[in-house]
């Protein structure tokens, strides 16, 4: 079922289903039902018209989608502009809120890079190049 631009399995339930749009979880799906008169427990697919047209109408009043993503953005991009340390972590891709660096944090920081030392292959070649021209040399 699609409802407001967001499609929701039939066989879930609505306490579930809710949760498909951004910005809303399981606490706030169950405000949502409350507020639209819906039963937790129902499946989407039993919904009748007039209980999906109050879903819409009550999902108006929370912020999701685009809206949420828009807002996030836009306090990303205003800690950026004024230099602060969480807008220079944001723009160095690291932890913003004081997480550790040294042997986690992989989810921001990305696959692993190694610095400053050739790897396996590398170090057998270079040291055959190296061994080849002490050869020459002598």
């Amino acid at each position: 079922m699609r409802i407001n631009g967001i499609n929701i399995p039939d066989h879930e339930r609505a306490e579930i289903g809710l949760t498909r749009f951004f910005g809303i979880g399981r606490f706030q799906s169950v405000k949502l039902a409350k507020k639209a008169g819906i039963k937790l427990d129902t499946r989407i697919k039993d919904l009748t018209r007039t209980e999906i047209s109050n879903l819409s109408q009550a999902l108006e009043s929370f912020k999701t989608e685009g809206d949420l993503k828009r807002e996030i953005r836009e306090s990303i991009s205003r800690l950026t502009a004024i230099k602060s340390y969480r807008g220079s972590r944001h723009i160095s891709g690291l932890p913003v809120r004081g997480q550790r660096t040294k042997c986690n944090a992989r989810t921001r920081k990305g696959k692993r890079k190694t610095v400053g030392s050739l790897t396996k292959e590398a170090w057998s070649k270079s040291e055959a190049a190296t061994a080849a021209d002490a050869k020459k040399e002598a």
